[in-house]
């Protein structure tokens, strides 16, 4: 097992410290995660890449206290996840976004669905309106306010779901693979919003996915197998790991695939191109 560690965002303090975390279900054996250590900075953007089964879905739920350590323990903004009290803090703090985005929409029209978290906290009515206006405005879904979400595509619900979590002031935001069910062009839109709350609006983003061109837009990419922490490190770093990564089940940016067959041909290129531009920029020297 290889793990790289990088001095990213140093200055900046953890908002999430997972410390010696293991988990099972229910009587099951065998442990989904096993003696995770893992910290995140905030306004970090991370990427978690595994087969199904590695482990990764369960430690975003482990993260937002959906589901609580069997050894060690985790850690939001210093706030335990064990700790019962704290619990709607916690999930206020680092909101979650679910793969399927009706499972997650609960009003009969999209301004009454983000307002339900802050309902929920016992906000202020009059400070309500101004938050959800806020929240739509940054996802960029303000105009479709008083559309039932029924109506609208999976980008955009998932978009409104999103919208959801920045209503309960979230600083971070943990997504699992929130752009699965959706299309290309709602691939697309999801993405350009999570990387503007990061860019813009300083949010930590947890991303879950199985896309390779979706992980590499992160600031660093963590790849599990069998609850296991197998790589942590730049998307550049990690992903010039070809051989090791496709021993974890997965693929690599087709990019990368396709630089690492040009040089196989003896073609002299760079070992970490993760971007068509840069191919393209090296194959025109």
């Amino acid at each position: 097992m290889v793990i790289m560690r990088d001095n990213l965002n140093i200055n900046k303090e953890n908002i999430i410290e997972i410390k010696n975390v293991s988990f099972k279900y229910g009587e099951e054996e065998n442990l989904a995660v096993k003696n995770i250590n893992l910290n995140i900075k905030a306004g970090e953007f991370v990427s978690i890449l595994g087969h199904n089964g590695s482990g990764k879905s369960t430690l975003a739920k482990l993260i937002n206290s959906i589901l609580l350590p069997f050894e060690g323990e985790v850690l939001v903004k210093g706030m335990n996840t064990k700790d019962k009290e704290k619990l709607w803090e916690i999930r206020s703090t680092a909101g979650m976004v679910f793969q399927n985005p009706d499972n997650q929409l609960v009003g009969t029209v999209v301004e009454e669905d983000v307002a339900f978290g802050p309902e929920n906290q016992g906000v202020d009515p009059k400070l309500i309106r101004q938050i959800v206006d806020e929240s739509l405005k940054k996802v960029d879904m303000y105009e479709f306010r008083k559309r039932p979400p029924h109506l609208l595509s999976g980008g955009q619900k998932q978009r409104i779901a999103i919208a959801g979590v920045l209503a309960l002031n979230s600083d971070c935001i943990i997504l699992d693979e929130p752009t699965a069910m959706l299309d290309p062009e709602g691939r697309e839109e999801v993405m350009d919003t999570i990387k503007m709350l990061n860019k813009e609006q300083n949010k930590t983003i947890v991303l879950i996915t199985h896309f390779m061109d979706e992980a590499v837009e992160a600031d660093r990419v963590i790849i599990m197998d069998e609850g296991e922490l197998k790589l942590d490190g730049k998307p550049r770093d990690v992903f010039s790991k070809v051989e090791e990564i496709k021993r974890y089940g997965l693929d690599v940016p087709q990019v990368t695939e396709l630089a690492k067959e040009l040089k196989n041909e003896g073609i002299k290129l760079s070992d970490n191109i993760i971007h068509i531009e840069e191919l393209v920029s090296e194959l025109c020297q």
